[in-house]
């Protein structure tokens, strides 16, 4: 049992930074609790629950960068709030295995709006950073912006796989905010989502706490460096990287969904 707890905490501390650098924690704390035994659903749940001490970490260590922020943060995070209980109940009346052979393709298509996201002035990306600054067309920007927060809140609350990452891609593309304020927002919208998630888990679910404990634990720590990390890093590069490892997700989970369902 001891071991076991070693291993979650070092497995938190790895989901940690990559949850609050890319959004990709569940590469490693999902995959970690299958290893010590939990089944699916629960490990999913559990997966969760235990993401909030990601949230906790990253937000404090990320004060900084929102500061100035937090009337357009509430905003965007009440509409991923309203998405994610929607999609954590679907997930309780309908199993995530329906939704997984076109989650592969959410997460590509994530990784080429990140990836356009980073190039100034170029693409359709900087088309609606302009059309935003237009008051003829802000109404069709901002009804953009608002569903696709909701929409991905819904995603991230059912099936959440990468959800970090298709945050991460919407606000580079709908704010025009510096790389470590939109992952610093993402952070705190991911963290609430999962807030309520779980939430709606304690009284619908069945989480297995002995297991969120060390797993949080680590979480904590590695989602309050992820922050201070990506201040002192190449943004262009890291956004590169967080590029492709959607890509790669994307095709892994087109694989498993496609050959081996």
């Amino acid at each position: 049992m001891l071991l076991t707890f070693i291993f979650l905490i070092i497995a938190g501390i790895v989901a940690g930074l990559l949850a609050s650098i890319a959004g990709l924690a569940s590469l490693v704390s999902y995959p970690a609790l299958l290893i010590v035994g939990l089944p699916p659903v629960i490990a999913n749940i559990t997966n969760t629950t235990a993401l909030i001490f990601s949230g906790i970490g990253s937000t404090f260590s990320s004060l900084k960068e929102l500061q100035g922020h937090w009337k357009e943060l509430l905003i965007y995070t009440l509409l991923s709030l309203i998405g994610s209980i929607g999609g954590s109940i679907l997930l309780l009346a309908a199993p995530a295995s329906s939704f997984e052979k076109v989650v592969p393709f959410f997460i590509f298509f994530a990784g080429i709006l990140l990836f356009i996201s980073g190039r100034k002035n170029a693409g359709p990306t900087a088309k609606l950073k302009k059309a935003s600054t237009k008051t003829k067309n802000k109404w069709w920007l901002s009804l953009f912006s608002l569903l696709g927060i909701c929409l991905v809140g819904a995603y991230t609350g059912y099936f959440g796989a990468a959800g970090g990452v298709i945050f991460l891609a919407i606000l580079s593309i709908i704010t025009s905010h510096d790389f470590a304020t939109v992952n610093a927002m993402k952070n705190t919208i991911a963290f609430a989502g999962n807030l309520v998630a779980a939430i709606i888990f304690v009284f619908k679910s069945h989480i297995d706490w002995m297991f969120v404990a060390p797993l949080g634990f680590g979480l904590l720590i590695g989602g309050y460096l992820g922050p201070i990390i990506v201040r002192h890093v190449n943004i262009h590069l890291l956004r590169a990287l967080i590029s492709l490892a959607a890509f790669g997700l994307s095709i892994y989970l087109f694989i498993t969904a496609y050959f081996f369902s």
